[in-house]
């Protein structure tokens, strides 16, 4: 079955390069697209089919966009060089950027004019997991769209809930994600460096806060970028102003008031105005830092 699913994973930034990559390992002929040549050329080098995406569109039975937002993403898929009119009937998009539900409808209503396929498949896991083909996938499509997306889904997740048979329920379902994810990365940036004005060492905090009530994923898994004085941009700051803006306009439509994402969005775009959009997430601690005089690991005073 794997060797009938050729494959494309337009996108081969973090998340998308590891998807690629997984994909591989199941054995599904897979192309990987990208607007920076490097990041083909690499993949290509681990086992990439070859090919021009013109090229091989007709022949693909499954193509992931994993991009940065909805206007990329609908660019990627009815642009100037668009992939959906040049898929064959019957094709499936899984389409994991993070999105307003509407806006996934109505990428569902326009593929299914050209007879393709679309599963609303937000990712979660980080670009490790995404490596080893351990996501979490929020997906949401007929029962159509998820059987042309079975090889896919399995190569990729180690989890895939299956929230509803239309597109716009795995976007929800992102949504309501992001929010705790990127609260909890502030929360947690803004509790390090409070423990430091109380004489807590970053490292200090890290083992026992993660060991305690208070401990999240998010605290487990950014906090040692901070003490590593380690920036290296895994999810980079450019991401949360982005989701949590999502978050709010959909927020916003439903009448609800979200004070707390709110908040945690003003330290993103502050770390954003201080420089730091390239940055790994985590460094939105510099905020804090810079704002209480503290100096961060890694940092010189």
């Amino acid at each position: 079955m794997t060797q009938d699913t050729k494959t494309a994973v337009i996108g081969l930034g973090s998340m998308g390069f590891g998807m690629a990559g997984s994909c591989l390992k199941a054995g599904l002929p897979t192309h990987g697209f990208d607007v920076n040549p490097e990041a083909e050329a690499r993949f290509a080098a681990l086992g990439g089919a070859a090919g021009t995406l013109p090229d091989v569109a007709g022949d693909l039975a499954a193509v992931v966009v994993v991009v940065l937002n909805a206007a990329q993403t609908e660019e990627v898929l009815f642009g100037a060089k668009g992939v959906v009119p040049l898929l064959s009937r019957g094709a499936v998009v899984l389409a994991c950027a993070t999105v307003p539900p509407d806006f996934a409808r109505a990428m569902e209503a326009r593929c299914a004019e050209h007879g393709v396929l679309y599963l609303d498949a937000p990712i979660s896991g980080g670009s490790i997991k995404a490596a080893s083909g351990q996501l979490s996938i929020m997906a949401s499509g007929s029962d159509a769209a998820f059987a042309a997306a079975r090889p896919v889904l399995q190569a990729c997740a180690q989890t895939v809930f299956e929230l509803g048979d239309a597109a716009g329920a795995g976007s929800a379902m992102k949504a309501v994600n992001q929010l705790l994810a990127g609260v909890h990365i502030a929360a947690m940036a803004e509790a390090l460096t409070f423990g430091m004005t109380q004489g807590v060492a970053p490292d200090q905090f890290l083992e026992v806060i993660s060991k305690c009530a208070g401990t999240s994923w998010m605290l487990e898994n950014r906090a040692p970028h901070i003490v590593a004085g380690d920036y290296t941009p895994h999810s980079s700051v450019n991401i949360w102003p982005k989701d949590l803006g999502i978050v709010l306009d959909i927020a916003k439509g439903a009448k609800f008031s979200a004070p707390i994402t709110a908040a945690a969005m003003q330290q993103y775009l502050a770390a954003q105005g201080m420089g730091l959009g390239g940055e790994d997430d985590a460094a939105v601690a510099k905020v804090y830092a810079r704002n209480a005089g503290l100096t961060l690991p890694g940092e010189t005073s």
